[in-house]
């Protein structure tokens, strides 16, 4: 029988990571808690097939680096810069409030102190796969909500880079050892000088001259039209770079190809290297998974309970409890408070990828790996419930009269201040007046057409930055929920229009009925994704309707018609008639 550890190990892997991804897929819970198991089961404190753990833990470094390869590609500033004034303080706390608890559990079980910060860091940072995944399931990843929830994984995204920085200087390489003089405070300092002298020369070098070097060369390979060479050269770029990082630089391969992507991101071609590198990122993040599952050892839990129930703690406690704290302080509802709360209730790839990188140091031991691969299991697995039980959560919360008041008390007060400004402005409101639900890029549009045009306009969002900006510019905006008629209805006395923006259907029929029944001769323009939603439209009231999938098809047919040589009156003639078909009013 031929030798091959290699190709045995990744079919092994591959295969128990199918298997029990799919199974747990068909519980609703994350395939990562499949791909830990899988590990589990391939790993040697099973009994059965043992793979090889040299093997897959090379394996998984190419997977760390697509990860991180992958978060630099996506990393948006802008999106960051939106909630910037409650993600960046409140993240920044966060993490320290975990990490700080993290540091009192290790040092009561005699850890030291370098370890316990580790452990601390490791638990401080949420899985950014498992967030987004819950909010998408639960449609709140286009509200504001979702965008506070994302801009903070952002920011600890960010958090996590540094601490890659700033692990291989607390800590002496695997097979060195340590003397006197190395854990002495004075070579600490002058070692963390060092790793950032050099980190500096590395990010200047990535950032700057890969900016003009980088993008020349994937835009001359997608000139040769070779779908292979591309997708080769995007994994040959995040390879290169993040290897070239820890050899020249002493630097984490991750930190070096989370620089790599960022760089590629900002190119015109990052959409392109993305969906190429999406595939190899997944594959290989499986094996990463199922490499981290073959280090854990089930019978962890049996002889350390107390250090497991600790941890958890702080993951499903804790940290939650201090970001929802953080939230309320800052002055965001107790919604937003509680939908960053449950986000946050987890640990994931990023909590791995630090274990992993201090292992390598010295500074973190398999019960510290143990713990966090149990934490991992746990929280991911209940996450989506706890995500699910959010508007129960929120009713309870209600029930305690005092507790509710004490979360939303900043909230309400600047709620109020907007507010009450604003109802002042419509009750000496002259011109005729169109309420605006949901500013996003639709309804800027639509509020710049309107008032470029002398139309008094209204805007309600769930954004308070947003509402606050406008307030200051003298503009008439309402904090709350667009889709509550009671939020919307002293607003409406003044109006004649009411134009619905917002992308998601959810109580859209009931709040348009509750609007017609209450002010009949007020005009509804609705958004609407599917030209399916048609009939309940007309039926619940709408005046007319556009929809996403109508304009999209109308768009489509007239850039065909215009790259055939039409004329423009043609094109203009077959435009207006495939609206028409879709036109709300015309089909009463």
């Amino acid at each position: 029988m031929h030798d091959l550890p290699l190709l045995t190990t990744i079919a092994a892997a591959f295969t128990g990571a199918c298997v029990l991804g799919l199974i747990t897929q068909k519980l609703k819970l994350s395939p990562i808690v499949g791909y830990l198991l899988a590990g589990m089961a391939i790993g040697p404190h099973t009994p059965g097939f043992v793979a090889d753990q040299h093997l897959a833990h090379q394996l998984a470094e190419i997977g760390v680096i697509l990860l991180m390869f992958g978060v630099g590609l996506h990393f948006h500033l802008k999106d960051l810069l939106a909630v910037r004034h409650v993600a960046i303080p409140g993240a920044i706390g966060q993490s320290a409030i975990a990490t700080l608890l993290a540091l009192a559990v290790a040092a009561s079980f005699g850890w030291p102190i370098k370890s316990g910060l580790v452990l601390g860091m490791a638990m401080s940072v949420a899985s950014t796969v498992v967030l987004m995944r819950v909010l998408m399931d639960n449609r709140m990843l286009d509200n504001v909500h979702g965008h506070v929830a994302v801009g903070w994984l952002l920011v600890e995204d960010i958090l996590t880079v540094i601490v890659l920085v700033l692990i291989p200087t607390l800590g002496v390489a695997q097979g060195v050892t340590a003397t006197a003089q190395d854990v002495g405070i004075g070579h600490v300092l002058l070692t963390l000088c060092i790793a950032l002298v050099k980190l500096s020369v590395m990010m200047a070098l990535i950032l700057w001259g890969g900016k003009k070097i980088i993008p020349w060369i994937m835009i001359q390979v997608t000139r040769l039209r070779s779908r292979e060479l591309f997708t080769l050269t995007v994994l040959m770029i995040a390879i290169a770079v993040a290897v070239g990082s820890a050899y020249l630089f002493g630097a984490s391969v991750a930190l070096g190809a989370f620089l790599a992507g960022m760089v590629v991101g900002q190119s015109t071609i990052s959409k392109q290297a993305a969906a190429d590198a999406l595939p190899l990122r997944d594959a290989f993040a499986v094996l990463f998974f199922t490499s981290v599952g073959m280090l854990f050892d089930p019978m962890f839990i049996v002889r350390q309970p107390l250090l497991t129930l600790a941890c958890l703690g702080v993951v499903m406690v804790g940290k939650p409890l201090a970001a929802m704290l953080i939230v309320a302080v800052i002055g965001y509802p107790a919604k937003t408070a509680l939908t960053v709360a449950l986000g946050l209730a987890q640990i994931g790839e990023f909590s791995f990828i630090l274990a992993d990188l201090a292992r390598k140091y010295s500074l973190l031991g398999e019960d510290g790996h143990n713990v966090l691969v149990t934490c991992a299991l746990i929280s991911i697995t209940l996450n989506p419930l706890l995500f699910r039980s959010l508007p129960k959560l929120e009713a309870s919360l209600k029930r305690w009269p005092i507790l509710w008041r004490l979360i939303n008390r900043k909230a309400e007060r600047r709620i109020r201040q907007i507010n009450m400004q604003v109802d002042n402005q419509l009750s000496e409101a002259q011109s005729p007046l169109a309420v605006i639900l949901g500013y996003g890029p639709v309804g800027r549009t639509v509020d710049e057409l309107l008032r470029n045009r002398n139309m008094d306009t209204v805007v309600i969002d769930l954004n308070m930055d947003t509402v606050q900006h406008l307030t200051s510019q003298g503009r008439k905006a309402i904090y709350g929920d667009a889709y509550n008629f009671e939020v919307i209805a002293h607003t409406l006395e003044h109006a004649t229009h009411l134009l619905i923006t917002l992308p998601h259907a959810d109580n859209r029929s009931a709040l348009i009925a509750a609007v017609k029944q209450a002010f009949p001769e007020v005009k509804v323009f609705v958004r609407a994704r599917y030209i399916g939603e048609r009939d309940e439209l007309i039926q619940m009231g709408a005046s007319k309707a556009c929809y996403e999938e109508a304009e999209a098809a109308v768009a489509l047919g007239r850039l065909v018609l215009e790259d055939c040589g039409e004329d423009a009156q043609t094109v203009a003639t077959e435009t207006l008639r495939i609206r028409r078909r879709y036109d709300v009013s015309e089909s009463r």
